[in-house]
């Protein structure tokens, strides 16, 4: 029997309709996907179903009753969202149990003695590696991934949980841990509402799905009944072959000069890193939560202050610590965090790629409003960036085509070294293809790219080879051709190989 339903549910915006006609059936002790492509409408879904938004049309049904009538229904509702929506300066178990009426410590005294005695019951239950006196912005990322999802489960009420890409941050021995602790749910009669762009993580985990495209339910049933490609077809309005989404083309052979020369680089979390980039090459780096490979190139490009070492760029000398001499000298960093690093959201398409070529736009009378707009266009087609017009703010775009919104902007400066970390986290199976070939013509004009990524398939199908780093080491260098899975992983876990060369 159902506990959550909904009936010809529908939600209007001026000028669109997000949601239509969506009638939907979530069962207690069982794990319910919510499959579609970015923009399919599952965001706005989540927002009715936890009462953010009201409906334009139908009803929502929580145990059969109508929460239009008593909103207190939506407190058996969780809901976990993608980004991080934790309290850095708080500590863990503040962040656990808020709100504090929910959990049962809400009141006029406030007992932090039984506040972190319960704290850690439920942080060993979760296998999450924090003190509930930490501080939140003092652990790790999976960690707080981990603890967003505990959080959840101190509201008493909770019977529903959604989560919304709970592991685009996490590696698969962390996806692991987030897999049993579902299951936990699902085994004392909770529903659990699970969203991902990860084939192989929906197919592990779910047991009914529900598919959206454009707005509509178009498909629906028992996973067990249909397959990947199903899936992907019903998601996407037409047929794909798996292979060819994922291994468009073979990767660029990056046969050309070395670009970039890092030798004993040591900064905020590793140490005496050395590689080389070659023109043309797609360079992966691979590691664990935590290992610093994002630290690495976040000090090349000079985000974070260098220790240590040296950095030149085709014979030169780099000036580390200087972001804008960075951009100037030709390379761009793509942060994992677009939506915090990358796009200005309250801005529109047009001004977030526009700001990246004003130079190109510029007149003694100031920038020229005609030529912004035809270079613009410009990229919006070239990149295949779908959004009403240029003017429509950036926030409202899908996160694939706010991805190819930056890799436009970037490219529009025409860097030498283009620097992607977790490019396709929160993007959906087709847009993942397309930015893979964006990577690969962008490597095929010369371009040296470097990869980061938790994606072992992402890192081994697009990269000419594979770095890999373990606590702030590099522990190995393989050809992604003829490399093994294992081998790779064994490296991310420290183990030492003799393959190593820069």
């Amino acid at each position: 029997m159902a506990y959550l339903e909904t009936e010809g549910l529908g939600r209007d915006f001026p000028g669109v309709t997000a949601l239509d006609d969506v009638s939907i059936s979530v069962e207690l002790g069982r794990v319910h996907v919510f499959a579609g492509e970015n923009g399919a409408g599952k965001s706005t879904l989540v927002k009715l179903l936890t009462g953010a938004y009201t409906p334009s049309r139908g009803r929502v049904l929580i145990d059969g009753k109508d929460p239009a009538e008593d909103p207190s229904l939506f407190r058996n509702i969780a809901y976990v969202p993608q980004e991080l929506t934790l309290f850095p300066h708080m500590t863990v178990a503040e962040n656990l149990f808020i709100p504090f009426d929910r959990s049962g410590h809400g009141g006029s005294y406030f007992d932090r003695g039984r506040l972190e005695k319960e704290a850690t019951e439920i942080l060993e239950r979760f296998g999450i590696a924090a003190p509930p006196s930490a501080l939140v912005r003092s652990i790790s990322v999976s960690d707080q991934q981990l603890l967003q999802i505990a959080r959840a489960s101190t509201n008493r009420d909770m019977k529903v949980l959604i989560l919304d890409e709970p592991t685009s941050a996490l590696t698969r021995t962390e996806v692991d841990r987030v897999f049993r602790v579902i299951s936990g749910f699902r085994n004392r009669d909770h529903a659990i509402i699970f969203i991902s762009h990860k084939m192989d993580e929906v197919f592990t985990i779910g047991d009914d799905y529900t598919v959206l495209r454009n707005g509509k339910k178009v498909e629906a049933g028992r996973l067990a009944d249909t397959n990947a490609e199903g899936l992907i077809k019903a998601m996407s309005g037409e047929a794909i072959n798996l292979g060819d989404m994922f291994r468009p083309e073979a990767a660029p052979a990056g046969a050309g000069e070395t670009i970039l020369k890092v030798r004993g680089l040591s900064g905020s979390g590793f140490s005496n890193v050395d590689f080389d980039l070659k023109r043309g090459e797609i360079l992966g780096f691979a590691g664990l939560v935590g290992a610093g490979r994002s630290e690495v190139m976040q000090t090349i490009f000079g985000y974070l202050k260098a220790k240590s070492g040296t950095v030149e760029m085709e014979g030169a000398p780099w000036k580390l610590g200087d972001t804008s001499a960075s951009m100037r000298n030709g390379m761009i960093y793509l942060s994992e965090e677009r939506k915090h690093h990358g796009i200005f959201p309250l801005m529109s398409v047009r001004d977030n790629i526009g700001m990246a070529i004003y130079g190109q736009t510029t007149s003694v009378f100031g920038i020229s409003a005609g030529k912004e707009r035809a270079k613009v266009s410009e990229i919006i087609k070239a990149y295949d960036i779908k959004t009403p017009n240029m003017n429509k703010q950036i926030v409202y775009l899908s996160g694939g085509n706010q991805q190819k919104a930056l890799i436009g902007r970037a490219m529009a400066r025409r860097p030498r070294v283009l620097i992607f970390d977790e490019p396709t986290k929160g993007i959906d199976v087709r847009t993942k293809a397309e930015i893979y070939r964006i990577m690969k013509s962008l490597a095929e004009q010369g371009v040296g790219i470097i990869l980061v990524s938790s994606e072992m398939d992402e890192l081994l199908r697009c990269s000419t080879r594979i770095i890999t780093m373990y606590s702030g080491k590099v522990t190995g260098s393989f050809d992604a051709a003829s490399t093994s899975t294992e081998t790779l992983v064994g490296a991310m876990f420290g183990r030492e190989t003799s393959s190593y060369a820069a």
